[in-house]
């Protein structure tokens, strides 16, 4: 059974920085893809990157790379998120997802697709 735990959200100020980190079981890190989307109340559930695991390729939402940064803790079979000079647009629920699909971690839409396995999340308040 593949479980994802999200955490390191909280609180932070415009321009802040946060790290958040999902911690994942069941679901092998060399294979597949893994992700990290976000949802805000009023709007539409946002992909921000996703890893494709056997090539190590990986995709942003063009308009936050640059301020976010997805990455791979294989040590402790997690994935990180970083965060900088955040904004209260920001503002939002985030968490992880997994799926056996590589191409679910392709193109320009691939925030779109459904990943079949997600963590609660993590909420991440962007105020001042």
């Amino acid at each position: 059974q593949v479980q994802l735990v999200e955490s390191g959200g909280g609180l932070v100020q415009p321009g802040g920085s946060l790290t958040l980190s999902c911690a994942v079981s069941g679901f092998n890190l060399r294979f597949g893809v893994v992700a990290w989307f976000r949802e805000a109340p009023g709007k539409e559930r946002e992909g921000i990157s996703c890893i494709r695991n056997y090539d190590g390729r990986i995709y942003y939402t063009p308009s936050l790379e640059g301020r976010f940064a997805i990455s791979k803790d294989s040590a402790n079979n997690a994935v990180v998120l970083q965060m900088i000079n955040l904004r209260p647009e920001d503002t939002a629920r985030y968490y992880c997802a997994t799926d056996d699909r590589t191409y679910y971690c392709a193109g320009d839409d691939w925030g779109h697709n459904r990943y079949g396995n997600r963590g609660r999340g993590t909420q991440v308040t962007v105020s001042s």
